[in-house]
């Protein structure tokens, strides 16, 4: 008998898919929400944290669902890759409806690891 999926995956709609860089040591974890976005929040703690979009998950802002979540290694470097999950959003239709564009919201977070790998891999 099979075990009974207990990850994020079992929630309807959500998508989870990571990569790992053999040289660099480091990966990322991307969470695709439902095509709809997902209520999302979240708080930033340590002396220097890397996040990209991660205002937006502040109580007070007016953003209200996500369309993704990156975690991700590489420093500063890493939080490039939210450019690439952004992007196959707008691909697919999927982001927030502005007046302009439809804006897919991607915060990502990033830890420093550049210590472990090759710390020029990208």
């Amino acid at each position: 008998m099979t075990p009974p999926n207990t990850t994020l995956t079992a929630i309807p709609g959500f998508r989870v898919g990571h990569w790992t860089d053999p040289v660099g040591l480091t990966g990322c974890t991307v969470i695709l929400c439902p095509d709809a976005g997902a209520v999302a929040s979240a708080s930033f703690l340590g002396p220097s944290p890397g996040t990209r979009e991660g205002v937006l998950l502040s109580p007070e802002k007016k953003v209200e669902r996500v369309h993704a979540l990156l975690l991700t290694g590489g420093s500063a470097f890493g939080l490039a890759a939210a450019s690439g999950v952004v992007r196959v959003l707008e691909e697919r239709g999927i982001g927030h409806e502005t007046p302009w564009a439809r804006v897919p919201l991607v915060p990502a977070a990033v830890v420093y690891d550049l210590g472990v790998g090759d710390p020029g891999a990208r």
